[in-house]
């Protein structure tokens, strides 16, 4: 059997004691050495003993939570790696976690382990990885200076526009937009979620006010693993996004970002040649040369209390979405290779 973490010596903080044993017997199982610890307070017992090359931790735990551990951890100076494994939907928490350092969030329960283990190789050997989960991470160094500077909240996010051209997942994708210069309009952002499938979304920042911007950058960083976590749930089925964007509106709320979203969601699979779009108040056309489809916009997250949407899906190896709203209009174009 391959044993990837051989050599690795990983702190497993976790005050439930049948998810701290599943998850001590997996990692032992790929060949990692393993510390227990039931809360903070023995999780900084272990470390002043023992120096772990990767930390595993709870949020909600007794005596000392996840986020006082992080916290303490990073005060004293420790760089290692931490990954936290939680079931809060509480999104203040998580972008603290994130702020304060942590590689990556996973939500519980955890039922992809192919998953969970690109995630913690990730942390244990960044250089083999993709950069984007570090560039995600450091997007919370400076939240509230963010918060507080409209201005370079939208610099940034601006900055992290995907390139107009790359190849991805089996797939060439480009795209075109018209938008103002000076302030976001309407964001992209495309991402591989294996070597078969990826995923994208389009949000309107321009409804919002600064919080549009500010709901943006969030959701770059969070995007990802809501839909990985929405793929586990599914098994072997492809994505109900319409269930993914009411996560959003929930998770949108929670944050305290008032205002409207209007947010298109698309997800390609190259090896079944299936494209699945949702959108919730932008306009959008498809064609995938044999089918031209007007896309529903329905109604623009953060407007109800609950997301009302229809998902349609295509089989196709190459097409084109046009995309509009407020904030200008974009043209999405992909072909599988």
């Amino acid at each position: 059997m391959t044993q990837p973490l051989a050599g690795k010596q990983i702190l497993i903080v976790e005050d439930e004691p049948v998810f701290r044993s599943l998850i001590d017997s997996w990692l032992s199982s790929l060949g990692a050495k393993t510390l227990l610890a039931q809360d903070g307070v023995e999780a900084l017992t272990q470390m002043a003993n023992e120096s772990p090359d990767l930390m595993i931790c709870d949020l909600a735990m007794p005596r000392m939570n996840g986020l006082e551990l992080v916290e303490r951890v990073r005060n004293a100076g420790h760089s290692l790696p931490i990954l936290v494994i939680s079931a809060t939907e509480n999104m203040a928490d998580i972008a603290k976690a994130l702020r304060l350092g942590v590689q990556d969030v996973l939500l519980k329960p955890v039922k992809d382990l192919n998953r969970l283990r690109e995630t913690v190789l990730a942390c244990l050997y960044p250089n083999m990885f993709n950069s984007r989960v570090e560039e995600e991470e450091r997007l919370f160094e400076d939240w509230d200076a963010l918060v507080n500077n409209p201005a370079a909240a939208a610099k940034l996010l601006q900055e992290l526009q995907p390139p107009v051209q790359q190849h991805i997942s089996h797939c060439r994708i480009n795209y075109r937009q018209l938008m103002a210069v000076d302030a976001p309009g309407l964001v992209l952002d495309i991402a591989p979620l294996s070597e078969h499938d990826l995923a994208f979304y389009c949000l309107d920042v321009t409804r919002a006010g600064d919080n549009g911007v500010l709901a943006a950058l969030l959701l770059r960083v969070l995007f990802n693993g809501l839909l990985q976590e929405q793929l586990s749930h599914q098994g072997q089925r492809l994505p109900e996004l319409g269930a993914l964007l009411k996560q959003v509106n929930q998770l949108l709320r929670q944050a305290n970002l008032p205002g409207q979203f209007p947010l298109l969601v698309g997800y390609y699979h190259s090896g079944l040649n299936n494209l699945i779009l949702v959108s919730a108040g932008l306009n959008g056309t498809l064609n995938t040369g044999e089918h031209q489809i007007q896309i529903s916009n329905g109604v623009p997250l953060g407007t109800l209390g609950s997301a009302y949407l229809n998902q349609i899906s295509q089989r196709c190896t190459s097409w084109q979405c046009q995309i509009w709203g407020n904030g200008g209009r974009l043209r999405l174009m992909l072909s599988a290779e």
